[in-house]
């Protein structure tokens, strides 16, 4: 006699594969479908809930596609001005060194107008983590040019292609960072995969311990795909990002502490051959 397995035998605590993070409200998000936003905001609630830090956290939003992003996470979040975050971020800080404190920027508030303060701010090594999204173009305004269109990269604003003998070159603020004594851990990754996003879900747990032991200023750039702003489906916009925008803006850690190389070392001279 077969046994029928009941919806309620299935629904199961110690059958569950996932659930929704409990610091996501139930707001849809507001962005466009394929878009990375979607999965960095998952990915970030869940560790703060698995560190437990929903009360202790404050985070700070920008200018851009991520403005309204108060509305999407159960957590402390202030408005900045336009790429001022870091400066705002500081200020929290200074005055709630108990409090977990990040900024969540893309790259037209980030590299552009907010270049000034992210430098400073990661030349100090102040305690805070920065999120920086790089999608190489303004998403929200109109798929403009950023700071991050790379080479021959085509936008609203160039048509042609981004020529670097008349529009520049693009800034690549991680690599930047990375070589200023404030900063403790600067990493480059994205998510547009399962793999990848494991990977940029370990950095924000690295970057959430790090800033407890107050070791200076955490730096995590996510590269990210625009659908909309590209012209592409979100399938096409990932193929294009691994193919163009992977080479110039490779994954991967670019400055970890000394007491983590230390560790692998370590691991490595005790694994068996």
């Amino acid at each position: 006699m077969k046994t029928v397995t009941g919806i309620k035998e299935i629904i199961k605590p110690e059958n569950l594969v996932y659930k929704k993070s409990s610091l996501l409200t139930d707001k849809p998000f507001s962005y466009c479908p394929g878009c990375g936003h979607g999965t960095a905001h998952r990915i970030l609630a869940e560790v703060l809930e698995e560190e437990g830090l929903q009360s202790e956290t404050i985070g700070v939003c920008p200018v851009g596609c991520a403005v309204i992003m108060y509305d999407f996470m159960d957590i402390d979040i202030q408005e900045a001005a336009h790429g001022r975050a870091p400066a705002i971020a500081t200020a929290i800080k200074r005055l709630m060194p108990e409090k977990f404190v990040f900024t969540y920027q893309g790259d037209g508030d980030l590299a552009a107008i907010g270049t000034s303060e992210s430098i400073h701010a990661c030349n100090r090594g102040e305690n805070i983590l920065i999120i920086f999204i790089n999608n190489a173009i303004y998403g929200m305004t109109g798929g403009q040019m950023a700071p991050t269109t790379i080479p021959g990269m085509k936008t609203t604003t160039s048509p042609y292609g981004r020529d670097v003998k008349t529009m520049g070159n693009p800034v690549k603020l991680t690599e930047l960072v990375a070589l200023l004594p404030g900063t403790c851990y600067v990493t480059r990754q994205s998510v547009h995969t399962p793999a990848a996003v494991r990977k940029t879900k370990k950095a924000l747990k690295k970057a959430v311990e790090y800033q407890k032991k107050n070791m200076g200023t955490c730096f995590i750039e996510i590269v990210s795909n625009c659908p909309s702003g590209w012209r592409m489906t979100p399938v096409e916009s990932n193929k294009w990002m691994e193919e163009n925008m992977f080479p110039f803006y490779p994954p991967g850690d670019l400055k970890v502490p000394q007491e983590d190389i230390k560790k692998t070392k370590n691991k490595e001279q005790e694994s068996p051959l």
